[in-house]
């Protein structure tokens, strides 16, 4: 999904691995309202802030946030 797209979901899933050897990558698999799953990389804050089964918001153009 492009930065411009706007979504509400359910996180399924949190993940975190250092992909290139360096940096630390967090990943939450989310589940849209409309059944889909995709992985999203979101910010240490969020990532700290949200568990298995809480809400994230996306407005278009922003970084997905909790709801």
């Amino acid at each position: 999904m492009g930065n411009d797209a706007a979504w509400t979901a359910v996180v399924v899933k949190k993940s975190r691995a250092l992909l290139d050897g360096s940096n630390l990558y967090r990943r939450v698999t989310i589940r849209h309202d409309d059944g889909r799953e995709e992985k999203v990389r979101v910010s240490r804050a969020v990532w700290k802030q949200v568990e298995v089964g809480s809400r994230l918001v996306k407005a278009a153009g922003e970084d997905p946030g909790p709801a």
